[in-house]
């Protein structure tokens, strides 16, 4: 599943270049099918950092009904460095995957895509090694500048750094602080939107990033998945 795009073994000045190098390989237009599954991802931490516990909930789609699961525990081996989480997070998160028996079409992220300040953030970084479409679908803003979205559920306005459009500020839920969707990889952003508002239930944030979430920080879940991956 991992495309070897590049090593781990990689100190935060190398890698803040290789985003930059990466970025030019970012596809910000539709390169997905059909999609049938839809997956979420996030990232907790354990042992004051020093474990990384990552998590995929992968859901049907437009159900959104749990269709598989994988969480892993893993030694942490990058600092904590604003801009650079997707190295800290991705190699857990690839371990993950790879753990799941049902492939998502669409995975959305708990991050940024092309909202972040080298254009490639955790989704995008992850489209591009695991092979995936994805989207980032963050809780907070980033980087950008953008109008208020008005106060109707799906209403959106551009979020704009240095004149260009990096993501959209939805409002997923009516009267709700807005949520920020980017562009991970082999997605456009129209598709984004309306892929991350048909994961959105009763909740401000997708049923995808729940679940995952869930997995990631809770220590239980409150109804059995029909599989269960737990390694490290």
């Amino acid at each position: 599943m991992e495309k070897h795009i590049h090593s781990w073994e990689i100190t935060p000045r190398e890698a803040i270049a290789l985003q930059s190098r990466l970025r030019t390989k970012v596809v910000t237009r539709n390169r997905l099918g059909r999609v049938h599954h839809v997956a979420g991802t996030d990232v907790g931490f354990e042992g004051g950092g020093r474990v990384t516990r990552a998590a995929v909930a992968v859901l049907t789609f437009p159900a959104l009904e749990l269709a598989d699961w994988a969480v892993i525990r893993q030694p942490t081996r990058f600092p904590y460095v604003p801009g650079l989480l997707s190295f800290r997070e991705i190699p857990a998160l690839l371990v993950a995957l790879s753990r799941l028996t049902v492939r998502p079409d669409l995975v959305l992220c708990d991050g940024q895509g092309l909202a972040h300040p080298r254009r490639c953030g955790l989704a995008s970084h992850l489209g591009l090694v695991a092979g995936f479409p994805t989207i980032g679908v963050a809780k907070s803003r980033l980087i950008g500048t953008s109008r208020e979205p008005p106060l109707r559920r799906g209403s959106w306005t551009p979020l704009r750094d240095d004149g260009e459009i990096i993501g959209a500020v939805l409002r997923s839920r009516a009267h709700v602080k807005p949520i920020f969707v980017s562009v991970g990889h082999c997605v456009s952003l129209d598709t984004a939107v309306a892929c991350t508002l048909a994961c959105v239930t009763r909740y401000r944030l997708p049923e995808t990033t729940r679940w995952a979430h869930r997995l990631a920080s809770g220590p239980e879940i409150d109804r059995s998945p029909p599989r269960r991956h737990n390694a490290g």
